[in-house]
C-alpha cells in the first residue's frame, strides 16, 4: 500500500499547519480576542482533517500502517502545541498539561516498543479522549465569557479522566498479551 496517499498527506498537513496555530495563539502577547480566534479556527480546522483523514482512509481502503502511527502522533502535536502555549500564557494549568503530555508520550513510547507486533490503533476511547481534548482546549483559546469559565473547567476535567482511562486501557493491553 502507498504511503504518499490523500489522508496522510491531510494528517501530514496537520503537522505542517501547527506553526500557523501557535503563531495566532501568541500574536499581540495572546491577549488579542481576534487572533485568538484565528488560533482556534486553526487548531479547529486541523482537527476536523483528523477527522477527515480516517473517514477517507476507511472509505478508500487507503489505511496505511504509516497513518495508523502518524495520525495519533499528529493529534498529540497539536494538543501539545495548544496546551504549551496556553500554560505559557497562564490560560491552562501546567499540571494539566504535563498530566495530559506524560500519557500522550507514555502511549506513543508503547507503540513504539512494541510495533514490530503491528502498529496500535487509536481505539474508540482514545478517539472520544481526543475529541474531548481538542475541545477543551479550544475552549481555553477563545475569549469566553466570565459564565462559561466554569463549563470550559468541567469539559476539561472530563478530558483529563478519559485521558486517565484510556492511558491505564492502552497499557493494560499491551502487558496482557
Amino acid at each position: 500500500m502507498k504511503i504518499y496517499n490523500l489522508p496522510n498527506s491531510l494528517t501530514i498537513s496537520r503537522l505542517i499547519a501547527l506553526p500557523f496555530c501557535a503563531y495566532a495563539l501568541f500574536k499581540n502577547g495572546g491577549d488579542d480576542s481576534t487572533w485568538r480566534i484565528i488560533a482556534w479556527t486553526g487548531f479547529f480546522l486541523v482537527g476536523l482533517t483528523d477527522f477527515f483523514d480516517g473517514k477517507i482512509a476507511r472509505s478508500r481502503k487507503q489505511v496505511t500502517s504509516f497513518g495508523a502511527f502518524l495520525d495519533p502522533v499528529a493529534d498529540k502535536f497539536a494538543i501539545g502545541t495548544a496546551m504549551v502555549g496556553l500554560s505559557i500564557q497562564g490560560r491552562l494549568w501546567w499540571w494539566v498539561t504535563i498530566l495530559i503530555l506524560v500519557r500522550e508520550v507514555s502511549v506513543t513510547v508503547l507503540r513504539l516498543a512494541v510495533i514490530r507486533g503491528g502498529v496500535i490503533s487509536a481505539s474508540r476511547g482514545g478517539k472520544i479522549k481526543t475529541a474531548f481534548q481538542g475541545f477543551g482546549v479550544g475552549f481555553y483559546i477563545l475569549p469566553l465569557p466570565h459564565w462559561a469559565l466554569l463549563p470550559r473547567d468541567i469539559f476539561m476535567a472530563v478530558a483529563i479522566i478519559l485521558t486517565i482511562l484510556t492511558g491505564i486501557d492502552y497499557f493494560k493491553k499491551v502487558f496482557q498479551k
